[in-house]
């Protein structure tokens, strides 16, 4: 996977490399070299965010049927 560095030194991260790091707008990386010259990306703070969804889970309400659950999204009383 290759990529072009710009005339001010920038270059895009392949978005395969930015989820695989869990990296987004906003993330803060750092270079580091490793022992064999090769220079690793790793990202700063948060390990990983959390799944697009996951801040929903458990939030239909404990025990409801789908029907209540639907007249909820809904509107209906």
């Amino acid at each position: 996977m290759g990529a072009t560095v710009t005339s001010k030194g920038q270059v895009t991260i392949p978005k395969s490399v930015r989820d695989f790091l869990g990296i987004g707008p906003g993330s803060e990386v750092e270079f580091r070299r490793a022992a064999d010259g090769s220079v690793v990306v790793v990202p700063l703070g948060k390990a990983r965010p959390e799944r697009r969804f996951a801040h929903l889970r458990g939030h239909a309400g404990a025990g409801l049927t789908t029907d209540e659950i639907m007249a909820l999204t809904r509107g209906e009383d």
